[in-house]
């Protein structure tokens, strides 16, 4: 099941059938945007395997200026993506669905790659990702507040945000620790190919 009245929530168990809908879509926006979106990835509750979702799929696009995307409105238009605007500071918003039934598929958010609007969305889908202990506690408050507001998704989106927020600063210290485990492990890795340089020559 892939779309969902606009305004309105609705929350079913996670479908594999997401991660394929998101892909396709990927490579459909990839072919028509080229080299001007820097990266596009499969976000928001649908790509987060172990927690319940309204089924809409979220993609976000990366590009180095928002204004590097106006060109391509009207092609994007003729493919389905409809131009919203900026629904929130720093991001553009395309939709998808059947727009006769007020009915919603997809969300395309375009903001600037690697900027804070983009890590955010990335860290938040991997750190609950990663730690599903993390996402049962997103889960179960999702649940409660499609119960309350069936039909106000605004009300529903602002009751999560103050654990959004929450999750979205741990998951920062998260990436920070990561990248410098990285960093250490690549360090190391080099240290180990000269170690072994030195005795080769040395047993040479």
């Amino acid at each position: 099941m892939i779309g969902l009245k606009t305004g309105t929530v609705k929350l079913v168990m996670h479908q594999d059938n997401w991660y394929n809908e998101a892909k396709r879509t990927i490579k459909e926006l990839k072919d028509l945007l080229g080299n001007t979106a820097i990266d596009i990835q499969h976000i928001g509750s649908t790509a987060i395997a172990s927690i319940h979702a309204k089924p809409i799929i979220d993609i976000v696009i990366g590009v180095y200026r928002l204004t590097d995307i106006m060109s391509y409105v009207d092609v994007l238009g003729e493919n389905g993506f409809i131009f919203r605007g900026e629904d929130v500071p720093n991001q553009l918003l395309f939709v998808k669905g059947n727009f006769e039934k007020d009915f919603r598929t997809h969300h395309i958010h375009v903001v600037k790659w690697n900027g804070t609007e983009w890590n955010n969305y990335i860290n938040f889908r991997d750190y609950l990702n990663v730690f599903p202990e993390k996402a049962k506690i997103y889960d179960e408050l999702k649940q409660e507040l499609a119960i309350q507001f069936p039909k106000d998704r605004k009300q529903y989106t602002e009751g999560k945000q103050q654990l959004i927020d929450k999750f979205l600063q741990e998951a920062r210290l998260w990436r920070g620790k990561q990248q410098l485990i990285d960093k250490f492990l690549q360090e190391a890795r080099l240290w180990r190919v000269k170690q072994q340089q030195c005795d080769s020559r040395f047993a040479n």
